[in-house]
């Protein structure tokens, strides 16, 4: 089993709001004590929050519900409820949040202590002292609280690294980290010997320094879904610098150029802008035979694809990983074109656009009427559904408020037009009661 989770979905749900109480003041030498029920407290939100520790989505394999807890209910007194502590989940820098059911991007998630809410918690309901009026100055009347939100959210970690190593199946990528980092990866004389990304801290002769990541292989169709590559192309995305390795032996029967040009297209074919990075292309095995031969006919191919004479040479460092010559040229380039290179954004404009969350967005109706197979007419509604179950019907002047409320939002004259008659059930989530014309 890889002990490595790139992509998650879980649930989260805020915490529920407190439930606003009916009580009335009970003094010894206060006549005609007025109301005093408290308001209930704030449930707590869910918050994702950055942790530089964590590296992975492994604390999400078995645990994958995640709830808030609900605010403290209103007391007697005129005593407010306790808001509830917001629940803060960790997740590893890289993570890039959506909601499940749109795909909207709530927020991409880099730095260490960043933090994005992701559920927010229902507001307290309101007790009896709220409201009060001249008319009537002893209300029986409180709210429940506002449910907390519920959604399902997914989470996909793409490796922060400023160098990505890509190339074939044992092209000597691995070899390349374990020699130039203090990253162990597993190295074998097979292929796909590298089941996931590997990141090693990269320090040059020069002193600059940064992070490398070894990826799990391409091979041709990976973009498609062939081999493992599709699984990891996503975190090629966020590296600044490429670096192309490729096996110029020719030991396996492949020919370097072709190798070259079909992981281009590759990275091509999963997103059109990964070919803007600068790539650098390491010739690897050099201490094999035939590899210079191979070195000088692969530089010749290279230089028929310059469109014309002013375009840029793209650099070719040779190595041996195994021998370990050439390492310190391509380590000193490499770190002076990651100084130079500047961070690529990760999405497009209309993407960037879903985490504004105050956009316009066409109103949607309070409420929509349809019909049950037993007549029974069904009221749904995100607003309508709200003042249900913040309503307290053990109340009856909390009932009569929930009726007032209806009539107000047109529910009475639609149902009306729509043919319901007198003694109709209508149905309102779980509940169900008689239409009164």
């Amino acid at each position: 089993m890889s002990m490595f989770l790139d992509q998650v979905t879980i649930s989260v749900k805020a915490g529920k709001g407190g439930d606003g109480m009916v009580a009335f003041r009970r003094e010894k030498y206060v006549p005609d004590g007025g109301p005093a029920g408290g308001d209930g407290g704030r449930g707590g939100s869910l918050i994702l929050v950055v942790d530089e520790g964590l590296r992975t989505l492994m604390d999400f394999r078995f645990n994958r519900h995640f709830a808030a807890e609900p605010g403290e209910n209103g007391m007697s007194k005129s005593m407010h409820g306790r808001g509830s502590e917001d629940r803060y989940v960790k997740v590893p820098a890289g993570t890039t949040v959506r909601d499940k059911e749109t795909g909207a991007l709530l927020g991409d998630l880099l730095t260490h202590g960043q933090e994005l809410k992701v559920a927010q918690g229902g507001r307290g309901g309101r007790g009896n002292i709220r409201f009060a009026t001249p008319r009537n100055p002893a209300p029986e009347i409180a709210e429940k609280g506002e449910p907390g939100q519920e959604r399902q959210i997914e989470l996909e970690l793409k490796v922060l690294a400023d160098v990505g190593l890509v190339g074939f199946p044992s092209v000597g990528k691995s070899t390349l980290l374990s020699i130039v980092s203090q990253a162990r990866p597993k190295i074998g004389a097979y292929h796909f010997t590298t089941l996931v990304p590997n990141l090693g801290m990269v320090s040059t002769q020069d002193g600059d320094s940064f992070v490398m990541a070894d990826l799990p292989g391409l091979i041709e169709g990976a973009s498609e879904g062939v081999g493992l590559g599709t699984q990891f192309l996503r975190h090629i995305e966020r590296t600044r610098v490429i670096l192309h390795v490729i096996d110029m032996s020719g030991m396996e029967g492949r020919d370097p150029f072709e190798d070259y040009l079909l992981i281009n297209k590759e990275l091509e074919s999963h997103n059109m802008r990964l070919l803007e990075r600068p790539q650098i292309i390491v010739a690897n095995k050099m201490d094999m035979p035939d590899a210079e031969e191979n070195l000088e006919i692969f530089k010749q191919k290279i230089a028929d694809l310059k469109e014309d004479e002013f375009s840029d040479d793209i650099p070719i460092f040779a190595i041996s990983g195994i021998s370990r010559q050439g390492i310190d040229p391509l380590l000193n380039a490499t770190a002076k074109l990651v100084d130079i290179t500047p961070e690529f954004p990760m999405y497009q404009d209309e993407e960037v656009e879903e985490v504004v969350q105050y956009s316009f967005t066409e109103e949607e109706p309070d409420f929509t009427v349809s019909r049950d197979d037993d007549a029974t007419w069904v009221l749904l509604g995100e607003k309508l559904e709200k003042l249900f179950v913040m309503t307290n019907f053990d109340r009856e002047e909390s009932v009569m408020k929930f009726a007032r409320q209806l009539r107000g939002m047109g529910v009475d004259d639609t149902l009306r037009k729509m043919g319901a008659k007198d003694g109709d059930l209508v149905r309102i989530k779980e509940f169900v009661f008689e239409f009164v014309d």
